[in-house]
């Protein structure tokens, strides 16, 4: 099936008189009749449902079609996309580990990888997408366990080339992790240019409602993991039960691994309501995704040639640096546009503040037109020269446009500009 019909049928179909609709499954339990079901199900957890942290059939069904979309062999659903970034390394790096990551990912990853896993014992090692394959060659160690980034840049707009960082990562024996939140499948396959591990933030597109915050971890199944850097795949799992994730589930080893082991002791799952609410975006996404790009690609035109304007990121444009790297990659470049204002951080924040159609949130990827400056927000927590290595101008403007009437969006920002 293609984009549009998975959209809306897959991972879910009802039987003589079932619902039409996904059903929401409000529990957190299931019934056995005996306690030998019940230790059956804990020796072999994919065998059926025993407990709502580590499923639930709401959301085994958007997790489905997640993975169908996606082109993976499976997914696992979270309760944010940070939760998921945080799981996708986890599942490979242990204390003492390294990955790589481009420098030119969202300000809360930066964080969570330069920070957070740094006082975990986990080293992220980062690099210029921009550097030759001998550059990044050599920041590869022996302990370094995957590669990551992200399919288009958030906020910075830039386009990550997979299949070279696909090469690249398995040349040195290891897999690749593309966060696909702003292609999302119907723009961007990922799975189909040699990335091993997808994962999203389903708070944005998928979900695009802003209704319900979440995240996917989706598996290619086609990442060799007994090369030997990953005993973890391939020894006896004393916590459960001695199982082999390769030996026992094949191709699905990672992702049942990473909810085994991941989702069991952090008990990161959303609940059915959220997956719900997330399985109603979906159903329009494919639709969605194509006004989002018309829309935007109309307003950067726009940005491009005003004179308030010093410079544009929008890699749909035709002299954007990544132009024919969206060509080769994407099917369109989303609704997001990053641009620099002339006048610096004030004037930023005095032309967000005049906007009426566009809200000022700390959200993008939504129906509604949104505006966010992250030098002030969501990136503040970066030094200056950690904004510069992430692409972030003081005057950066993320524009996330909307599904409203385009001259309408349009006509917000001309009374913007002209407030300054």
């Amino acid at each position: 099936m293609r984009d549009e019909t998975l959209c809306l049928h897959a991972g879910y179909t009802p039987k003589n008189s079932e619902p039409r609709v996904v059903p929401i499954v409000q529990s957190t339990t299931y019934v056995y009749d005996s306690t030998e079901e019940v230790a059956s199900v804990f020796d072999e957890p994919t065998k059926s449902l025993i407990y709502s942290r580590f499923a639930n059939p709401t959301v085994m069904a958007v997790e489905q079609k997640i993975a169908e979309l996606e082109g993976g062999v499976g997914a696992m659903c979270t309760s944010s996309g940070q939760a998921a970034t945080l799981l996708s390394i986890l599942n490979i790096c242990s204390a003492g580990d390294s990955f790589i990551s481009t420098t030119e990912i969202y300000g809360g990853t930066f964080n969570l990888f330069a920070v957070t896993l740094k006082r975990m014992g986990i080293e992220c090692i980062f690099i210029d997408k921009n550097w030759s394959d001998e550059e990044i060659s050599k920041a590869f160690k022996p302990n370094t366990k995957a590669v990551f980034g992200e399919t288009i840049a958030n906020p910075a707009l830039t386009v990550f080339d997979i299949e070279r960082f696909a090469r690249i990562a398995h040349a040195h024996n290891v897999p690749l992790i593309i966060d696909n939140t702003f292609a999302t499948p119907v723009l961007c396959k990922p799975i189909d240019f040699g990335a091993d591990i997808v994962i999203h933030s389903t708070s944005k597109y998928l979900d695009g409602h802003a209704v319900q915050v979440g995240g996917v971890i989706v598996d290619s199944g086609n990442f060799d993991w007994t090369n030997g850097k990953f005993p973890d795949f391939t020894e006896p799992d004393d916590s459960y039960h001695g199982i082999t994730y390769v030996g026992t589930y094949g191709k699905a080893a990672y992702i049942i691994k990473a909810r085994m082991q991941l989702m069991r002791d952090f008990g990161v799952y959303p609940a059915a309501h959220s997956a719900f609410l997330l399985n109603l975006g979906l159903e329009t996404l494919a639709v969605r995704m194509q006004r989002y790009c018309e829309n935007a690609i109309t307003v950067a035109k726009f940005l491009e040639a005003n004179e308030n304007v010093a410079s544009i990121r929008y890699p749909g444009l035709e002299n954007d640096i990544d132009h024919e790297l969206a060509k080769k990659y994407l099917k369109g470049t989303s609704g997001v546009i990053s641009f620099v204002i002339k006048g610096g951080k004030e004037t930023a924040m005095k032309f967000m503040n005049s906007l009426k159609l566009a809200s000022n949130e700390v959200h993008v990827a939504d129906i509604r037109t949104c505006v966010l400056h992250p030098a002030s927000e969501t990136h503040r927590q970066l030094t200056d020269e950690q904004l510069v290595a992430a692409g972030i101008d003081p005057g950066l403007i993320r524009f996330s446009v909307g599904l409203e009437n385009i001259e309408d969006i349009l006509d917000d920002i001309k009374q913007a500009f002209a407030a300054l």
